[in-house]
């Protein structure tokens, strides 16, 4: 029964790796979108977003089998809870990248400041959400830690864009729309950033029964 078992918990491992790669390639698609001012590539990330969305459902499927057939306890329950809390963390970041290559359709190049700015917190949101799946599949806390810590990398990028805009606008209104435009895609990317420490959260929470810290769940 417990090799059974195993196995099932070994593809569910296999799962979420298939459905974090397709997350990591869905941000680094809109991203190259919106870098290199290239909107075919917003079909593919439209493609993407729907293989993530059958990936969560197939994974959801596979948690609730191991729930009800092996009535699993302690780690092996916290390890099948925290996936289903990560795969909708996964599902939101799929949202999140079609968002972007959807807002990027309505503008034209990147000015150069921004690009950079931006690119900045596109590779920062991408190595977080690698990184939290991986902590998963290697039942890494320190490893999870690390990716909560860059957080507040990837929110002063956002503070840094923001900031940015708000400068440009003070010298010129008639940039209004595309302020809003990137302040919206990365706005979006900050977010991306925040479902990776969940995922990394819920990293944690399986191997401690820790939850944000320091909560006994």
């Amino acid at each position: 029964m417990r090799i059974k078992f195993d196995e099932q918990l070994a593809l569910l491992n296999h799962e979420l790796i298939a459905m974090g790669a397709l997350c990591e390639e869905a941000i680094a698609t809109t991203a190259r979108s919106v870098m290199d001012n290239d909107r075919s590539l917003a079909g593919r990330v439209r493609e993407l977003e729907y293989q993530i969305d059958q990936k969560e459902r197939e994974i959801e499927t596979l948690c609730l089998k191991l729930l009800l057939q092996q009535q699993p306890v302690a780690r092996d329950l916290r390890l099948i809870s925290a996936a289903l809390k990560m795969i909708t963390d996964m599902e939101r970041i799929g949202d999140q990248a079609l968002d972007i290559a959807d807002t990027a359709g309505f503008m034209g190049p990147l000015a150069a400041e921004d690009a950079g700015l931006l690119g900045d917190l596109a590779r920062t949101v991408v190595g977080m959400v690698t990184d939290s799946v991986d902590a998963f599949v290697r039942q890494d806390r320190d490893f999870a830690v690390a990716v909560m810590h860059r957080d507040d990398e990837a929110d002063a990028l956002f503070d840094r864009i923001k900031k940015s805009i708000i400068d440009r606008l003070a010298q010129s209104r008639g940039e209004g729309e595309y302020a809003l435009d990137l302040l919206m895609i990365a706005k979006y990317l900050e977010r991306i950033g925040d479902h990776a420490t969940n995922i990394a959260e819920w990293v944690e929470f399986a191997e401690t029964g820790l939850y944000k810290g320091g909560e006994v769940i």
